[in-house]
């Protein structure tokens, strides 16, 4: 076996010393869910825990998220471990004693055990330092939907913590703990979300001539905006056109002024986002004016896709296969449609993520989902592992 293997193996026996102390905070995090950009809480105790274990500590990085910077040796490379923290606008049903706390707010998308895998990573690195250079822990506010990467980014985060390589994971129901699931290239579509409003005339409900009715036109451009995927889209390339929301109209006798169309569309190229909405803009448009009304788009792309540096993928790899043994490695895993807004950090910064197993739960944004504590030593060795891999420490004295 190889010294990095062995070194591998020592963490995960290290981290699963820590799983009392780290499954409190996690269930801790659990009862007192917070969502994107309000996660005050949440990051206090993030940062007390880093100050704790004598990390150097900034707040307030894109408004509430946390940077903890740790150095040893003289090395100049840096490495960035970035996890998310925000919990999503979901009434939690699992009736847990550490169920949250906060009505109509719950961590049923694991960020909670992201969060807590991250600190401990940073516990096992403060401890042992076998690395030389500089590790950043990335701990992101507002991951869902609110662009928590993005705040990071216009408050300089490389500029203010130069990253040479990133790092982040997320867990996967259904996957056995134990596992891991990553590949290089598109991991993740990007996403945006879009509103069509439509403004007609509105008239008696016994009297349609004299309006210009928006419910209809919303029916003729819900069904002519699918035919962007299907004749506007190669068929090589994967796009999603979804409208998820019609809203129009308060009476039954009265044809109501206006309508809104509104969804969401994922893809693997920003290139193809582009191309959907350059079409939309021109169908809503030209098919309003068509019926004498006016249709306006608002196109708001929220994440970026997900693309993994093929180097950094095999990396990773590595050190999960290091881990856990290369069976239970999976490394051409097929990207998914969700969407992930790491994918900003990976446009400035080259990296790689990584699904790990998280066992038999609910699944994800599923109001009796829970994270399963069993797969955190899993997520703080591979951090560690990754971080003691990409930045040697030499030869063992």
């Amino acid at each position: 076996m190889s010294q990095f293997a062995l070194e591998t193996n020592s963490a995960l026996d290290r981290a699963q010393s820590y799983q009392a102390e780290l499954t409190a905070i996690r269930r801790d995090i659990h009862a007192h869910p917070e969502l994107g950009l309000e996660e005050y809480r949440t990051a206090d105790l993030v940062a007390r825990k880093l100050e704790e274990w004598g990390i150097e500590v900034h707040r307030g990085v894109g408004k509430t998220g946390v940077v903890g910077v740790l150095r040893n040796g003289n090395g100049e490379a840096a490495v960035g471990l970035r996890a998310d923290m925000d919990a999503l606008p979901i009434q939690e049903a699992t009736n847990l004693p550490y169920a949250s706390q906060n009505p109509g707010r719950m961590h049923a998308c694991g960020h909670d055990g992201h969060t807590t895998m991250l600190l401990g990573a940073a516990k096992y690195l403060a401890e042992t330092r076998n690395f030389n250079g500089t590790v950043n822990f990335i701990f992101q506010p507002a991951e869902e939907g609110v662009g928590g990467a993005l705040e990071m980014l216009k408050d300089k985060l490389f500029e203010r913590f130069p990253c040479n390589f990133v790092y982040g994971m997320h867990n996967r129901p259904g996957l056995p703990v134990g596992r891991f699931i990553t590949g290089p290239n598109a991991r993740a579509a990007g996403g945006a979300f879009f509103d069509i409003t439509i403004t007609g005339k509105g008239a008696h409900g016994a009297h349609p001539q004299q309006s210009i009715d928006p419910v209809v036109i919303a029916c003729h451009l819900g069904t002519a905006l699918q035919s962007i995927v299907s004749r506007n889209i190669s068929a090589q390339d994967t796009a999603v056109l979804s409208i998820t929301r019609i809203q129009s109209g308060d009476a039954y006798n009265v044809i109501p002024q206006h309508a809104v169309l509104a969804g969401t569309v994922r893809t693997m190229k920003r290139e193809i986002m582009q191309t959907i909405e350059t079409n939309m803009r021109r169908l809503s448009t030209s098919l309003a004016t068509g019926f004498g009304a006016t249709a306006e788009l608002d196109f708001r792309v929220i994440f970026a896709p997900m693309v993994n540096n093929e180097a950094e993928a095999i990396a990773y790899g590595d050190a999960a296969a290091a881990l856990v043994g290369e069976a239970a490695v999976r490394r051409d895993g097929p990207p998914g449609m969700g969407s992930e807004d790491f994918s900003f950090m990976m446009e400035q910064v080259p990296g790689a993520h990584i699904n790990l197993g998280s066992g038999d739960t609910a699944a994800l944004h599923n109001h009796l989902y829970d994270f399963n504590d069993a797969a955190i030593p899993y997520g703080v060795a591979l951090y560690a592992g990754i971080t003691e891999k990409k930045l040697p420490k030499g030869a063992v004295d």
